[in-house]
């Protein structure tokens, strides 16, 4: 019963092979619809009954296991001869490039034989195809080109009055000036096209509304290769330079201009009119060989013309490179000047061998890659060169963002050219990408669209942008703390707000740097965990050999939060004296009063004065001579503050004088002492026109500011003179008085 129901299950599973396994005589017997239904609803019910039975279950899966090995085989031996190894595949692939060369040399022979035996006239041919064929043929080739002659002297005369008009205007002017020049030569190929249907219709050997397959053939070709040349007549314009956009000289253009249409009209005639001719007239291989002997001309003409530019090419890459300091890209284009032509002159050989092996589907792939290629360089190039002009141009701001924001111009020049470079590579990138998908070097296209391909590229991108947003953040915020320390506009800052936007900018860098790269970096794929790990490792042990450093950083966040100076302020930290100039959280850079610049470390500091905080005091002490009036004293310094009061520092004084009278009695004076409230750093100022006006009011009060005197002896006298001594003679005329 199980050997049954087995066999019976592979005739359902497999009906075709079932076919075959049955006798012939139970294949040609006719069975009854019934007994063949009563048979499948059979085999059904045992097959449901051994699957619902777990021992016969496994009996028809062992069974089935063991006629498996011979599929098995099968499939592993079609995966051997699918997957060849390296060195297998490396043999064919040279069989191939071994048999394509011998059947290239095989068809230019063939092509050569052919053209011999035309030549020679030992090929048959109608003579009375020929006759027609060269009646018909001569008068349209007589009326199309001689129309066209005559339409592009009319079309030149209009393109020398339009290049006229728009010489030395705008760069509209000039596109709709070359836009018309090309309608006018799009009209004179369309009017010799026409009027060469006209004539083919009307005249020669056919019927009349009747035209021969040749002239058609000549016709469509006409009208193609004189397209391709004007498209081509329009970017170089070796006519009009006024209409002519490309950057090259006239010599160039005309030249170019020339060998291309030279090659344009001998393949687009030869494929298209010439060889399709021949093929119908005498034979195909005449034909082929046609073909042959234009594609090896057409090769040989690009091989002549790129060995007479390679110097000139290489000499402009140079060029370029030498203007570009030979950063990268200029030293990659320096490199390609020295070997171009190696490689144009090795495509057009490939070109040529590939189309002699397989003219039908490798010389169309290798034309629309090198187009593509092409393409993609043009595109490519345009998109470099305006990334380049822009970055040499340089970013220039409107004049009230300037004043707003003096330092945003230098800001984004210094990051906006990073990120044009890094765009160009990525341009290059992308071209080279599609010059690879073009020639089918890899499928670039397939891989970003599998699973893979759009992660890689989502994290990419992602990172990407992280940085960007990252860059465009650090630009905001220090715009907007400039903003705000800028005097000229919006609040005048404190020298607190000053203090802290600093130290918020640069706590705000770090801490940005440090998480766009973290969070880059987790785009990408790398895990940030051991890096945080490490971070802290690393912090531990540089927080236990760098001790001075963590001092630093303690001491100064305290400062910071106790407020004790700011930046501007004069202040005496340690042993150094002057005006902070900067504040960080590590140190302090202080100016003295000789401009001497100071950096002190916060370990180092352990006093704070800061004469700037609230307001200040200007301390008079004067000393007067002991016989003095000290009402009077006091007298003249209250005129003196009085007289003070009446200048510019009366808006700097906050209170009126504080007299506080005698503090100390010196050997040779009495000294008074009085104080003087003023905004903070102010104190300086107003004390030193404040004592000029003590000078003064102690002059006209004849109020004596004791200073030390010299008394003079002369030699044998008993009276003392009160007047100086001669220049000189003090030292020992004083020894003589001793003496």
């Amino acid at each position: 019963m199980l050997i049954r129901i087995l066999f019976l299950s592979l005739l359902l599973v497999f009906p075709a092979g079932a076919q075959g396994l049955l006798p012939s005589s139970a294949q040609t017997e006719e069975t009854s619809p019934a007994e063949g239904t009563q048979e499948s609803a059979e085999a059904v019910d045992d097959l449901v009954r051994i699957l619902e039975d777990d021992a016969a279950r496994a009996a028809l899966i062992e069974r089935l296991k063991q006629a498996a090995p011979e599929s098995a085989e099968a499939e592993e031996a079609e995966n051997e001869a699918a997957d060849l190894s390296i060195a297998r595949q490396l043999a064919e692939y040279t069989q191939g490039i071994a048999e394509g060369a011998s059947n290239s040399v095989r068809s230019i022979g063939l092509a050569l034989g052919n053209l011999q035996a035309l030549f020679g006239g030992t090929m048959n041919a109608d003579g009375e195809a020929l006759r027609q064929f060269a009646i018909n043929i001569g008068l349209l080739v007589a009326a199309l080109f001689g129309s066209f002659f005559l339409l592009r002297l009319v079309a030149n005369a209009l393109g020398r009055m339009i290049a006229a008009r728009v010489r030395a205007r705008g760069v509209a002017a000039r596109i709709t000036g070359l836009l018309g020049l090309a309608v006018i030569d799009v009209a004179s190929i369309l009017l010799a096209w026409g009027l060469g249907y006209v004539l083919a219709l009307n005249f020669g050997t056919t019927s009349r509304g009747f035209m021969g397959i040749n002239q058609s053939l000549l016709l469509n070709a006409f009208l193609v290769v004189e397209l391709i040349k004007l498209a081509v007549r329009i970017v170089l314009e070796p006519r009009f330079p006024a209409l002519r956009f490309l950057p090259v000289t006239d010599g160039n253009a005309a030249y170019w201009s020339f060998w291309s249409a030279r090659v344009i009209s001998l393949l687009g005639y030869a494929f298209m009119f010439v060889a399709p001719m021949l093929s119908g007239l005498v034979s195909r291989p005449v034909g082929g060989a046609v073909e042959v002997l234009a594609m090896a001309t057409a090769v040989t003409i690009g091989i002549i013309i790129t060995l007479q530019n390679k110097d000139d090419v290489r000499q402009w890459l140079g060029q370029i490179s030498e203007r570009r300091g030979n950063d990268g890209f200029g030293q990659m284009l320096a490199a390609i000047g020295r070997f171009w032509h190696l490689v144009v002159i090795a495509y057009l050989v490939a070109l040529l061998v590939v189309w002699f092996a397989n003219p039908d589907t490798a010389l169309p792939f290798m034309i629309a890659a090198t187009m593509q290629s092409v393409f993609a360089v043009l595109i490519g190039s345009l998109v470099v060169g305006f990334i380049s002009r822009f970055v040499s141009t340089g970013l220039s701001l409107p004049d009230d963002v300037r004043q707003r924001l003096p330092l945003l111009e230098s800001r984004l020049k210094s990051f906006v050219p990073a990120v044009m470079r890094v765009v160009r590579w990525i341009v290059i990138a992308a071209v080279v990408i599609a010059i690879g998908q073009a020639w089918a070097l890899f499928d670039f296209a397939a891989w970003i669209g599998s699973e893979d391909g759009l992660a890689v590229a989502g994290s990419v991108v992602s990172a990407a942008l992280i940085l960007l947003a990252a860059i465009v953040l650090y630009v905001v915020v220090a715009s907007w703390v400039e903003y705000r320390l800028n005097v000229n506009f919006g609040k005048v800052p404190t020298s607190r707000e000053k203090t802290l936007l600093n130290l918020f900018k640069n706590a705000f860098t770090v801490a940005l740097v440090v998480f766009g790269a973290m969070l880059a970096l987790a785009q990408i794929g790398v895990n940030i965990a051991p890096l945080l790990a490490g971070a802290g490792v690393v912090g531990l042990a540089i927080g236990f050999g760098a001790q001075k450093l963590v001092q630093d950083i303690i001491t100064g966040i305290f400062i910071q939060f106790e407020n004790i100076m700011n930046e501007g302020d004069v202040v005496t930290v340690g042993s150094w004296s002057g005006v902070v100039e900067k504040l960080t959280i590590r140190s302090v850079t202080i100016r003295d009063l000789s401009g001497t610049v100071h950096l002190v470390p916060f370990s180092s500091v352990d006093q704070v004065s800061n004469m700037m905080r609230g307001f200040s005091y200007h301390v008079a002490e004067i000393g007067v001579a002991y016989d003095s009036n000290i009402d009077a004293v006091k007298a003249a310094m209250h005129e003196a503050f009085d007289r003070l009061m009446q200048t510019e520092h009366k808006d700097e004084i906050l209170d009126d004088l504080d007299m506080q009278g005698i503090t100390a009695f010196g050997d040779s004076a009495i000294t008074v002492r009085a104080r003087i409230k003023t905004l903070p750093g102010k104190q300086w100022g107003v004390g030193r026109r404040y004592n000029e006006f003590v000078k003064l009011v102690f002059a006209e009060q004849s109020i004596e500011i004791p200073y030390p005197h010299v008394t003079y002896v002369p030699a044998g006298g008993s009276g003392a003179s009160k007047s100086p001594p001669p220049a000189g003679r003090l030292e020992d005329q004083s020894e003589d008085s001793a003496d």
